[in-house]
């Protein structure tokens, strides 16, 4: 934001708050902000891309998704990472290779990061896309959060591109990553 506009926190819950941003001319812009998540895309050596199936609530049953989650759980937390002044993607990584060791049972090393999806101009909440074909499993396999109902699946780049046409991926961000920029990569190789 430039220097010469207001911004106004009007509410803020335990994830993301809303901005009011007062323009030179009076009017009000309203967006979200919320803190980046991390998405991570794991190619195994016969170019299978492991992700998750998983119950989502949103959605209201079960979607296909990459394997990730918050770079911090609360809204207080990422403004105290924001305040350090650490680099976000290095945390990011690191937030991604916690959520491949619990959500499909892997140790991620090496990590490239492929994309930052912003969500748009009235959400501010970015998603990192890292990719890894350098992993080990982890011998006790996923380390699920309470509640969490998530199956870990590994696909081909074909089966991806069904189900995806299939209506069976709902979070249209990691859609694009993989039609846009995954997929290509593996199916060239």
């Amino acid at each position: 934001m430039s220097e010469n506009l207001r911004e106004d926190v009007v509410f803020s819950g335990k994830i993301g708050e809303v901005i009011h941003t007062t323009q030179p001319d009076g009017r009000v812009f309203e967006r979200y902000r919320r803190p980046p998540g991390v998405r991570l895309v794991i190619v195994t050596p016969d170019k299978k891309v492991i992700m998750t199936r998983e119950r989502r609530q949103e959605t209201g049953g079960t979607d296909l998704r990459l394997p990730g989650g918050k770079v911090r759980d609360s809204l207080e937390e990422y403004h105290e990472l924001l305040a350090s002044g650490q680099d976000i993607t290095a945390v990011a990584a690191t937030a991604a290779i916690k959520e491949g060791s619990e959500e499909v049972g892997v140790t991620a090393r090496n990590l490239v990061l492929l994309a930052n999806a912003p969500a748009g101009a009235t959400v501010e909440w970015d998603l990192l896309y890292f990719m890894t074909r350098d992993y080990q499993e982890n011998p006790a396999g996923q380390n699920l959060e309470h509640g969490e109902e998530i199956e870990r699946v590994a696909l081909l780049p074909i089966e991806i591109r069904q189900a995806i046409s299939n209506g069976e991926m709902h979070e249209w961000r990691s859609v694009g990553i993989l039609l846009g920029i995954v997929l290509p990569q593996l199916e060239a190789a």
